[in-house]
């Protein structure tokens, strides 16, 4: 797995690509909670993500906690179809703010 951020006007946008699952998870973990808290804004870009485990849903759902503790906005961006149905089976699509690519999430009032 690779993370990226950058930041651009609005909002932090962190670019994960490869797999999300209990051997990379932790990389994840160390990154999203503290970015999520800092940024009122962070999207989370998954487009380059072709899995995501228990453990990578485990992290991702602490970083919707963060934000909604702080008052902070986390937006999902570009989920590959197979991804997709993994958090629509879990039940995660009704928990997160999910969009079709980065664009579209910079674009989303806050």
């Amino acid at each position: 797995m690779h993370i990226e951020e950058n930041h651009t006007p609005g909002a932090l946008v962190i670019a994960v690509s490869g797999r999300i699952d209990s051997t990379t998870a932790g990389d994840l973990e160390a990154v999203l909670p503290a970015r999520v808290q800092a940024e009122d804004a962070t999207v989370l870009d998954l487009a380059d993500v072709s899995y995501v485990s228990s453990a990578g849903l485990r992290v991702l759902l602490k970083g919707a906690k963060t934000a909604k503790a702080t008052g902070h906005r986390l937006t999902l961006a570009g989920l590959a179809p197979s991804v997709q149905e993994v958090f629509d089976i879990s039940g995660f699509s009704g928990i997160f703010h999910i969009v079709p690519d980065v664009a579209s999430a910079l674009a989303a009032p806050g």
